[in-house]
């Protein structure tokens, strides 16, 4: 029989100790994690075997709360919260449905750094309501891990840039407000990164379809369901001059260490640490889902929770998933005491995915026979702690950043 939708997500519910608490950081978490069980959970266990994806209906519920613009000042309208509290949020999310938990990163700001001040204060607002929520295309079909590689190409046209390239792993880009896409507007001179010349662009769209010049093709995905993602073909995508994302950050084609290139960069760093603490939330779901079976499920006249074995493999499974957690939360406050923390935020996106592979797996084998099935929760679980160990980086590219910090770059 399938998990039913008043399970409780948490037999007993990881508490936010000190050094971490506070009584608004507790009332965030308690709100988010009864959001994720009363309207996410059983939203997710009809629509994720569909492929289905989540209504706008709940993203306006989650805009409702505030919690698209959990890091946007509150000046602008935003809740004006640190990554702390964004992956606080998040965590809880995922662990009900990982997309649910992703989509709040359209949010936080993202495609608001325009060169015009004034808009950018509008679209701060926008965002922070969940009326300006947005899609990123910086991959592409031979460019994934190096970005630098990126040859979509972006020419300037008069007042306007024309863009002209393939990006892939665009997702939610059809039902975007926008897509932000890295664009080259010129080689790299002799001496200069690989990196010089790389640009974001806004390009603006209606929700639901897609604009001129852009044809996108859906990713058949094996999990990571809730929303679709796209390969997308820009073919003279035209962006006004005043849609070019680097007015925050340096000048037109400026190299890595000034231009939009470097603004995406550190822009990973906190979509790391967001990547662990959703990891974080998939892999507790498992470790949850599988108290309760331990406890209802009967093998040889007793149930299977007695016996020794099955015990240690829960009890290993959750002090992974409380390492991970203290990880990610310590990773979380040095990014909002200004830190870069790459090397801390490279390191808990490797340990914490990791982990959610290895815990959902072994979750699948404590439910035996039935986490093979659709009957059971886990294995979605299973299927979305996978992608978790690819995207933002994948596990090399994390070690390869680590490494590089400690004994320089080979």
């Amino acid at each position: 029989m399938r998990n039913s939708a008043s399970d409780p997500i948490a037999p007993e519910p990881p508490s936010l100790p000190s050094p971490w608490a506070s009584p608004e950081r507790i009332a965030l978490m308690e709100d988010a994690r009864a959001f994720a069980r009363d309207v996410v959970l059983p939203i997710a266990d009809r629509l994720d075997r569909e492929k289905g994806e989540m209504p706008r209906e709940l993203i306006e519920q989650m805009a409702e709360k505030g919690w698209f613009g959990l890091t946007i000042p509150a000046e602008h309208g935003g809740m004006g919260l640190g990554v702390f509290e964004y992956c606080l949020v998040s965590e809880e999310l995922a662990r009900a449905w990982l997309s649910v938990g992703s989509i709040l990163a359209r949010g936080q700001g993202l495609g608001t750094q325009t060169l015009d001040e004034e808009r950018r204060k509008t679209l701060l607002a926008k965002s922070a309501k969940g009326e300006w929520i947005g899609s990123i295309s910086l991959s592409e079909p031979d460019a994934g891990s190096d970005l630098a590689g990126v040859s979509t190409r972006a020419v300037r046209d008069g007042d306007h840039w024309v863009l002209t390239g393939k990006k892939r792993w665009a997702g939610f880009a059809k039902g975007a407000d926008f897509i932000e896409v890295l664009a080259r507007t010129r080689d790299p001179e002799e001496g200069e990164p690989r990196s010089a010349g790389l640009e974001p662009f806004l390009v603006v769209k209606e929700p639901g379809r897609f604009p001129a010049g852009v044809a996108g093709t859906v990713i058949d995905k094996i999990g990571y369901h809730g929303f679709l993602t796209f390969e997308l073909e820009l073919d003279g995508v035209r962006v006004p001059e005043s849609d070019r994302l680097t007015g925050l950050y340096g000048d037109e084609g400026a190299g890595a260490d000034a231009g939009g290139f470097a603004a995406v960069q550190r822009g990973l760093n906190i979509a790391r640490v967001h990547t662990a603490a959703r990891a974080v939330g998939v892999a507790r779901a498992a470790v949850e889902d599988c108290q309760l079976y331990l406890q209802e499920r009967e093998q040889f006249g007793r149930p299977i929770g007695e016996f020794q074995a099955l015990r240690f493999a829960l009890a290993d499974m959750a002090a992974e998933v409380n390492q991970a957690r203290a990880f990610w939360r310590q990773a979380a406050h040095l990014l909002d005491q200004g830190e870069a923390a790459e090397s801390e935020s490279a390191m808990v996106k490797l340990l914490a995915t990791e982990m959610a592979v290895k815990v959902t797996n072994q979750a699948m084998q404590l439910h035996g026979g039935n986490g093979y099935t659709t009957e059971r929760r886990v294995e979605r679980y299973w299927r979305d702690a996978r992608l978790t160990t690819i995207f933002e980086g994948t596990s090399e590219i994390q070690r390869r950043i680590i490494s590089d910090r400690m004994l320089g770059k080979a």
